[in-house]
């Protein structure tokens, strides 16, 4: 089992919430990813020069997907299809994209901005 993490899974991580410890764990770093959009979002919280090196540190021990031409596409029709509807932000449909163009489960602690994906498979604990 391959999981992309949303960013609220790994803000809940860097504030040590053990649910998500004890999630991140069961999956196994190696089969962890993130996607370009959460590094980015992360180095753009980062408070300081020190906690943007912790989040540089941890991001690189896991695998990053970056943007290609099939999540561009998949992630235009998901904004054509649910932004009038369900209100939808660029970053969550450009890492719901990142999933179902990788065939990953997406661990995310909102699954009220996914869930209406049908082709999104979201992880559950």
């Amino acid at each position: 089992m391959r999981v992309l993490c949303d960013t609220n899974i790994l803000i809940e991580f860097y504030k040590t919430n053990p649910t998500v410890i004890r999630n991140l764990q069961g999956i196994g770093p190696v089969n962890i990813g993130v996607s370009v959009i959460t590094k980015a979002e992360l180095f753009y919280g980062a408070r300081d020069k020190a906690e943007l090196a912790k989040i540089e540190r941890h991001a690189a021990l896991c695998h990053c997907y970056e943007l290609n031409d099939a999540i561009s596409a998949l992630f235009i029709e998901l904004m054509q299809r649910y932004s009038l509807s369900h209100k939808v932000s660029i970053p969550d449909m450009l890492i719901a994209a990142t999933a179902i163009s990788n065939d990953l489960e997406l661990y995310t602690l909102n699954t009220k901005d996914f869930k209406f994906i049908p082709e999104l498979s979201l992880y559950e604990a």
